[in-house]
């Protein structure tokens, strides 16, 4: 069974940072491009940051360019997302997501596999 899961999730003060990991399971991902989308309560699904099978490109939506980096590491199956600087904006539910077309991952919301999400909170 295939699965992706999130973790590192939790509350913290604006300004403050978090590292949100997905560990995959099931098969391996390492030719896969992976991503992290967000969804606050009464908002849409959107993209945050999506990363190519060998890390050699980045995606990020524009606000959080600067304040959020993408990484994986493939020995482990595993994807990252440290955020820094967090705003209460940021606050959301993260997915985690993969596909094996970059475009796929970046420019709609149809990623062949999805986690189940960790919540982040940033309060004011």
């Amino acid at each position: 069974q295939v699965q992706l899961v999130e973790s590192g999730g939790g509350l913290v003060q604006a300004g403050g940072s978090l590292r949100l990991s997905c560990a995959a399971s099931g098969r391996s991902f390492n030719r896969d491009a992976m991503g992290w989308f967000r969804q606050a309560p009464g908002r849409e699904r959107e993209f945050v940051a999506a990363i190519s099978w060998g890390a050699y490109t980045t995606y990020y939506r524009d606000s959080v360019k600067g304040r959020f980096t993408i990484s994986r590491d493939n020995a482990k199956n595993t994807v990252y997302l440290q955020m820094n600087d967090l705003k209460p904006e940021d606050t959301a539910l993260y997915y985690c997501a993969a596909d094996n077309s970059m475009g796929v991952l970046t420019t709609t919301l149809l990623p062949r596999y999805w986690g189940q999400g960790t919540q982040v909170t940033v309060s004011s």
